[in-house]
């Protein structure tokens, strides 16, 4: 009986073996054609989860496929590794944040060689490496030198606990995400990059992304937001204006009100002499400003008592608001609102009693009343609308924008929802924006030859706050220009900056630039790029950027980073609530009670593995007992990758018994002789359809093709074919469980690595199948089968069918009424 399989054995020795030899550093002078495959680098948390198992693991099967195809493959590992998390482990564990990274990434460093990932090692980097950040503080400087970095004040969403500045997207319910602390709207001094100059490209250039997700490509030209419309003004009974953007100027006979955003140089005019106002505007900047909590939020106004004039009627006047849902963020600031064709305007107008003027037909009334509480915002011709009545939207659009020009009243104009990147972040652990300030100079680059400027070691946590404001000696400098005392920029750039060019740096690794344009352009774009889908905007978006910007400044002549994006499913498992409520680890449970207080527990719904909810699985433990490759396969085999997988240890320990099904092939192989010409045709077919399911990314297809192999290897006769398939097998299998196909490898006398092996080759005409299965029916009930040659004549087809035993004894001995011959499918005898 054949052996069981030593998966500890096994993976510590092959991995071993990988490292020595370093299979998998990708040579840039190799003549093999170039492939990059890359997946979104972690951050250095303490441990990776199974997450991190199932993304990397899909990663790593195309880099090992394509390895075996002929390619030279970059499949590189690095540390997305500064952030707020290390300052606060400071603050909670009174460590140094980069001690607690670097001990971070040297344990989850161990944890992905331990899983056997083909990784090229060599290029490991870590975003807090000064050699790093260092390079990425020249393609700064570089950025201002070609004019794509400006500093202004402005309104920023800041968080008074973690005391930074947050992005839209980090502003929940009007707390910050991480503290929970209530951000305070404020002006600050902020650093820019003018990705705004680019809008236009980012956008038509999603259509070039062929293998992009269309989802993500929506997303992201949701968040560019190009609209095109008219921008005029609205002349306000204080003798002033008021300017406003509407990307429906056709609705302009269907408006209620103008609402203008609390801070909008009216309302902060307003609010210096009452306090009303202040107080309400003070309550709109507290609100959520990400576009989804806009939405949803409820809709709050304050009548100014100021109207503003309509601009085809001078006797009709709308009432000014200020509204919580208007931002100076957007547009201009402030919007009208029509409430029967814009659901955000109808709530708003019903909640404060405004006119509901229907302007647009629906198809089943024309009346100027509009009731119901669900605006409508579908097709049709404009009424109620004096000379735009009876046109379709687009003809009434253009003429209300003609009208408008004419008249000298507003413009046809385009505007852009995207809005420039602010990169200052008021902390510590995060790159130093290489700037120095000078009285008399201003803002100064920092030398080129002082670079890097690196963070100094001796700060401290023990206030709230950045430390570099608040250390003695780093940020007092002389003044690179005149020589005068100044200060070096204590913000630090933001983390998005860092993740924008890390995979340039992957390609190519110089000591004295950033990278070398020739080497990067030999990989770049990355073939593949595989992530989580809550990446879709900003970090694959910035990325795009700097990429632009980098052959805008002529150091790279690319445009797209990524040519090939796939965003994976999550990993889910159930969750746990102890007697008390509070959340437990699956490790804290036994037999649906708390092993602490042997109390029985709640099983919650299964969700997105997360350390709040404790319904993560430690990858550790796991691969101790089953072996990298019973994980490998269950990340791959029980869902498909774009799906969420939800982990059970019912489903590793199948793919655990299946891998020991190998090993009784792999090491019960027999020399025997003869063919099995159906073994073969399956071998060939499961060759072309697993390769064509792994360059797909569909991997459990490919599972689902292999075990279909192994069920016809384990059935099969003993022959010289069988035994081919078997070798074969190793092949076809080592980028999915590449340790037990090392060891078969060995086993079975192979020279070299499997991992340096090529992928087999396929005997196309095994493609084709020349021989079908046709059922036999009598008086329609199926009795038996046979194997025939495709295209077999129905004579030929209803002989064989009359002399089966199996028919012949139905009939007994009685001639058939009817024959029915279905070419390669059936034949029916009717008795």
């Amino acid at each position: 009986m054949a052996s069981r399989f030593n998966a500890l054995k096994a993976d510590a020795a092959w991995q071993a073996i990988w490292e020595e030899r370093r299979t998998f550093a990708a040579k840039d002078d190799s003549p093999r054609p170039k492939s990059y495959v890359l997946e979104m680098f972690p951050y250095p948390s303490g441990k990776i989860h199974m997450g991190h198992v199932r993304n990397y693991t899909m990663g790593d099967v195309l880099a090992r496929f394509r390895r075996m195809k002929g390619m030279e493959v970059l499949h590189p590992m690095g540390w997305d590794a500064f952030g707020m998390p290390a300052e606060n482990a400071a603050m909670e564990k009174g460590v140094h944040p980069g001690a607690w990274t670097y001990q971070n990434i040297d344990t989850m460093r161990a944890q992905l060689k331990r899983i056997g990932f083909g990784l090229d090692w060599t290029r490991e980097l870590a975003t807090c490496d000064p050699e790093y950040y260092g390079q990425e503080q020249a393609l700064f400087l570089d950025m201002v030198e070609a004019g794509l970095v400006y500093r202004k004040e402005s309104a920023v969403n800041w968080d008074p606990v973690d005391m930074t500045v947050l992005a839209n997207e980090q502003v929940i319910d009007g707390k910050g995400w991480r503290s929970g602390a209530t951000v305070e709207r404020r002006k600050l001094s902020q650093w820019f990059l003018k990705i705004t100059d680019f809008a236009d490209e980012l956008l038509d250039g999603l259509g070039e992304l062929k293998d992009w997700p269309d989802k993500v490509k929506l997303m992201q030209e949701n968040w560019i937001g190009k609209s095109q419309g008219l921008q005029f003004r609205f002349t306000v009974s204080d003798g002033g204006a008021v300017e406003v953007f509407t990307t429906r100027p056709d609705t302009i006979f269907g408006a209620s009100f103008v609402a203008i955003a609390a801070d909008h140089p009216l309302a902060l005019k307003l609010a210096e002499g009452n306090p009303e106002i202040a107080a309400f505007s003070e309550r709109c900047r507290a609100g959520g400003t990400s576009a989804a909590e806009i939405e949803t939020q409820e809709k709050l106004g304050y009548n100014t008592g100021l109207t503003a004039t309509h601009p085809f009627d001078p006797e009709w006047s709308l009432p000014v608001y200020i509204a919580n849902f208007v931002l100076m963020d957007y547009g201009v600031g402030a919007v009208f609102g029509v409430p029967a064709h814009d659901q955000r305007d109808l709530d708003f107008a019903r909640k404060y009693d405004l006119p509901v003027k229907r302007v647009v037909s629906d198809g089943n009334t024309d009346a100027p009343e509009f009731a119901g509480d669900e605006a409508y915002t579908g097709p049709g011709k404009l009424v109620n609308s004096q000379f735009l009545d009876g046109m379709e939207i687009a003809e009434a659009k253009k003429a209300v924008i003609n009208r408008a020009e004419g008249e000298g009243w507003g413009k046809g104009t385009t505007v852009w929802r995207l809005r420039d990147w602010g990169v200052s972040r008021q902390r510590y652990w995060g790159t130093p924006i290489p700037i120095i300030h000078c009285e008399s100079c201003g803002p100064v680059p920092v030398p080129r030859d002082q670079l890097p400027v690196t963070l100094p070691e001796d700060v401290s946590f023990d206030v709230p706050g950045n430390p570099l404001d608040r250390h003695p000696t780093w940020k007092h400098v002389a003044c690179p220009k005149c020589g005068k005392p100044a200060r070096r920029e204590t913000d630090t750039l933001d983390t998005f900056v860092d993740s924008s060019w890390y995979f340039v740096r992957f390609a190519s690794q110089p000591s004295d630039a950033p990278f070398n344009k020739k080497v990067a352009e030999q990989w770049l774009p990355v073939k593949q790029y595989i992530g989580g889908v809550e990446h879709a905007i900003l970090h694959l978006l910035y990325a795009r950027f700097w990429t632009r910007a980098l052959r805008h400044m002529g150091q790279l002549d690319i445009a797209e980073p990524f040519a090939g994006l796939f965003t994976q499913g999550m990993v889910t498992h159930e969750t746990y609530k102890s007697a008390e409520g509070k959340w437990l680890s699956p490790q804290d449970i036994r037999d649906g009670v708390e092993i602490a207080t042997g109390q029985p527990i709640t099983t919650g719904r299964v969700e997105k593995m997360s350390k709040s909810k404790k319904n993560t699985v430690d990858p550790g433990p796991i691969v101790e007992q089953y072996g990298a490759d019973a994980v490998r396969w269950f990340m791959l085999s029980d869902s498909p990758p774009e799906r969420d997988l939800e982990w059970s240890e019912a489903g590793i320990e199948g793919a655990w018994r299946f891998v020991q099904r190998l090993w009784r092939l792999f090491d019960g192989l027999e020399p025997a002789e003869g063919e099995d010409k159906a073994l073969t045709r399956k071998l060939h077919q499961t060759i072309a359809g697993v390769a064509q399911d792994i360059e797909r990314l569909s991997f459990n297809k490919a599972v689902a093709k292999l075990y279909e192999l192994v069920n016809a290897i384990e059935k099969a006769k003993p022959s010289a074919a069988r035994g081919d398939a078997i070798r074969t097998l190793i092949r076809v299998v080592a980028p999915m469980a590449p340790h037990i196909a090392e060891e078969a490898w060995a086993k079975v006398g192979e020279d070299g690595l499997v991992a340096d092996a090529t992928w087999p080759e396929i005997d196309t005409a095994m493609l084709v199948e020349d021989e079908v299965t046709i059922a036999v029916q009598v008086n329609g009930k199926l009795r038996d089968t046979l194997l025939m040659a495709k295209g077999a004549a129905k004579d030929d087809v209803e002989a064989a069918a009359l002399a089966s035993e199996k028919i012949v004894r139905m009939l007994e001995g009685k001639p058939p009424r009817k024959v029915i011959v279905v070419p390669d499918r059936l034949v029916n005898v009717v008795a």
